[in-house]
């Protein structure tokens, strides 16, 4: 029997090998099929085109034209185009309320004296959600203004980029001190502006130290409760010679009770929310 399951294993293991060649040489095997087909259709690359015959496929591929002003404009708007995507992280950090949010729900933790509870995943996916339904009014703005119409070819690339800007404009200009606006028109060396004719290279850092300062701002209010419970725990230990007892071991339990009767979180995000309305 043993010698029936060992022989019964071994075409099975020959073939699993074989198939492991195959997968292995699989992307060398198609790229050198790729080669051949170039070759074969005679590109500009290497200068040489042979007689196709009549009605048959060819393939055509050039790397010049740069003289052509169309084909410049393309590879700028590409080039463009990718530095976008790059960017676009910074972009949900400074022009959404993604950093107000995410600042808060750490000041959180942070106050209650967690460490990895909640992770920082869940914080960041929770800011992204609320981000997300806060900034749907103006999603669907920018949609209705300025993506349809140049998706439907009925606007181009420069009003687009001028209609969607002013739905985003319009949202950081509402969360924003005037303050700060008046601070960054004043190291711009530029006078009174109107509001709508503020340009974004104001707006976006006015926006972004606001937002710094409110969320700080709620973060101290959420961290005085907290604060209180730590003092009161440090001073009943200290009247009762437990000097050597650390206050965070007995705070934490309490701080969580309060958290959870007082229902912390859903508190925290109804102001969060409220506080964009």
């Amino acid at each position: 029997m043993a010698g029936q399951a060992s022989g019964s294993r071994g075409p099975l293991s020959g073939v699993a090998k074989a198939g492991a060649r195959i997968v292995r040489w699989l992307p060398s095997f198609c790229a050198l099929l790729v080669a051949l087909a170039l070759l074969s259709a005679g590109t500009h690359v290497f200068g040489q085109q042979p007689a196709a015959a009549p009605g048959s496929p060819a393939l055509t591929i050039s790397l010049g034209g740069d003289t052509d002003p169309a084909n410049v404009s393309t590879a700028i708007q590409i080039v463009v185009l990718m530095t976008l995507i790059t960017l676009a992280p910074s972009f949900l950090l400074l022009m959404t309320s993604f950093t107000r949010f995410v600042i808060v729900l750490g000041f959180i933790r942070s106050a209650i004296g967690l460490q990895g509870a909640p992770s920082n995943q869940i914080i960041v996916g929770m800011s992204l959600f609320l981000s997300m339904f806060i900034m749907a009014p103006t999603a669907k703005r920018v949609n209705d203004e300025a993506l349809q119409p140049y998706m439907n070819k009925q606007i181009t690339t420069m009003q687009f980029a001028e209609k969607a800007g002013e739905p985003m404009k319009a949202f950081m200009i509402r969360q924003t001190r005037p303050s700060e606006v008046d601070f960054f028109l004043g190291l711009s060396g530029e006078g009174a502006t109107k509001t709508d004719d503020l340009p974004l290279t104001v707006v976006v850092p006015a926006f972004v130290l606001s937002e710094l300062r409110t969320a700080f701002q709620m973060g101290f209010l959420i961290y005085v409760p907290f604060l209180v419970i730590d003092f009161l725990v440090s001073a009943t230990l200290m009247s009762m010679g437990m000097m050597m007892m650390p206050p965070m071991m007995i705070s934490l339990p309490f701080k969580l009770l309060l958290f959870v009767l007082v229902d912390g979180w859903h508190l925290i995000v109804r102001s969060l929310v409220q506080s964009f309305a």
